[in-house]
């Protein structure tokens, strides 16, 4: 029989008066967009109203745990900046929310069902319950209605006697359940196409859907975001809460992102996780801003938002019905406009790393080589490449001096680098400003223009024709010594070019 008592105890614990939202991922890997999508939509809509955002971890499905996941979970929302109020490392009223270790709740309440007839004790041999999966829509077998038909008083006498089994869901059989969803409407389906989904597996476990509809009204969640895949499953959440008696929290129903038209994202297939974004070179501020906007519009036509922007301009009614793609292309776009936007110390931080992968001369600097990245950089891993000739002077041909806009040829271009190379040796000190100003003053008392005498020269000191900075920048940073070793190998090609 149900402890009237235990169970009043609960419910008194249940936190109330505001809005509650949960993050509820399972541990079984890295975070993926979909994921931060759900988790940002959820922290937002409980930012926005003042409210609570809670980190739920759901590891009851121990076949499909990873070891650590728990661990990236909790350190992806904290770099994202989704910072949670309750959760496995936070104080608060109710805690640890760590579905494992609150496995003593859930069977009391399934026992409950099965007192009042919303749920039945199952004892087919034939099912290997704990490997079943729970997610499965068909509809119980023949046999399995046998044990549906079971008196209630003969299923606990088998239970009490120790015989393996499950709890089922009771799903009604006739007539149809409906609910409602704050992007999808009024949905209604029939109920002969709902299965007795297991409640608590032979393991003792709740399966997830179980244990999720008992922690959101235990933790007193008030509005549930989640993705299209879970729409199946929500007829029986509404049959659960009904039978129990409870109100039903908002549901908030996400489309799907898709990697094109017909797939969706997926590790698997090569997709990215959040975690190789990161490791890719974007930045956390860009990556949550654009998967904001996968699925949710904020009307008009901007679409760049810091995470406190998003707080005041997110709104329910935003949130699409369709699938979105996923643009790598579109994010690298943003990324790009994150990068130019950050301070210039805070760019040449993030910056260090990648330019000292790429460059191992200790004379360089760092500092100066990022100031010409920022303005040209849209992902961080695409550093080392463009700075690569700072390290050696890539092997080229001479064909790069050719270049109509600035009117050089092979034959100016030799012209030029000798006169930069009398002017360079001729310098008292090696500055930018001495540096630019020297090329100058050499353009015109050469009589051509400035790109003239600034091409060669910088095919010359770099060896590729799209570099960060121009020919005064790369000539500073590689030095005078470099430099005019570059300009003696530049000279050399073009004269052997012309014989």
């Amino acid at each position: 029989m149900a402890d009237k008592k235990w169970f009043d105890e609960m419910e008194a614990k249940i936190p109330k008066g505001k809005v509650r939202t949960r993050f509820a991922p399972s541990p079984t890997g890295w975070m993926h967009v979909g994921g931060l999508r759900t988790a940002l939509y959820a922290y937002l809509v409980a930012r926005q109203a003042g409210g609570t955002f809670i980190l739920r971890i759901e590891d009851t499905d121990t076949k499909r745990y990873v070891e650590g996941a728990t661990e990236i979970i909790i350190k992806t929302l904290k770099g994202a900046g989704l910072n949670y109020d309750e959760g496995p490392d936070v104080g608060g009223p109710v805690a640890p929310y760590v579905q494992s270790e609150r496995k003593s709740l859930y069977r009391p309440y399934a026992e409950y069902l099965c007192e009042i007839g919303a749920a039945y004790y199952c004892f087919c041999e034939h099912v290997d319950y704990a490997e079943r999966d729970h997610e499965s829509l068909g509809l119980v077998s023949a046999e399995e209605d046998k044990c549906r038909a079971l008196p209630y008083e003969e299923a606990l006498r088998r239970v009490q006697a120790g015989e393996e089994h499950v709890i089922r869901m009771k799903a009604p059989r006739e007539g149809t359940t409906t609910f409602e969803d704050a992007i999808f409407g009024t949905i209604t389906v029939e109920n002969k196409t709902l299965d007795d989904m297991v409640l608590i597996k032979s393991d003792n476990l709740p399966t997830y859907n179980f244990a999720n509809v008992i922690d959101d009204h235990l933790m007193g969640i008030t509005h549930v975001v989640r993705g299209t895949e879970y729409l199946p499953s929500a007829p029986k959440y509404v049959i659960l809460y009904d039978a129990f008696g409870w109100e039903k929290p908002v549901s908030i129903t996400v489309p799907l992102i898709m990697r094109d038209a017909h797939n969706k994202l997926s590790k698997r297939k090569g997709d990215p996780t959040y975690d190789d974004l990161l490791k890719e070179g974007y930045l956390p501020e860009a990556v949550l801003n654009y998967v904001a906007l996968l699925g949710w519009s904020p009307g008009g036509e901007r679409e760049i938002f810091s995470l406190e922007e998003l707080v005041e301009e997110f709104k329910i009614s935003g949130i699409s019905k369709s699938p979105s793609i996923f643009d790598k292309e579109k994010l690298t776009y943003f990324n790009g406009v994150y990068i130019r936007a950050l301070p210039p110390e805070r760019f040449a931080e993030l910056a260090e790393p990648y330019i000292r992968k790429a460059l191992t001369r200790p004379d360089i600097d760092v500092a100066a080589v990022a100031a010409l990245l920022q303005p040209r950089c849209e992902v961080l891993s695409e550093i080392p490449e463009k700075i690569d000739f700072f390290e050696a002077l890539p092997e080229y041909d001479t064909s790069l001096y050719v270049h109509k806009k600035s009117k050089t040829d092979e034959a100016v271009s030799l012209e030029m680098l000798r006169a930069a190379k009398k002017t360079f040796e001729a310098l008292t000190e090696w500055t930018q400003e001495s540096v630019h100003d020297a090329l100058i003053r050499l353009a015109e008392s050469l009589g051509v223009k400035n790109a003239t005498l600034m091409w060669p020269v910088r095919i010359a000191a770099a060896g590729k024709s799209v570099t960060p900075g121009g020919a005064v920048e790369i000539c500073r940073i590689l030095g005078r010594e470099e430099t005019l070793r570059r300009i003696d190998v530049g000279i050399g090609k073009l004269e052997e070019a012309l014989k």
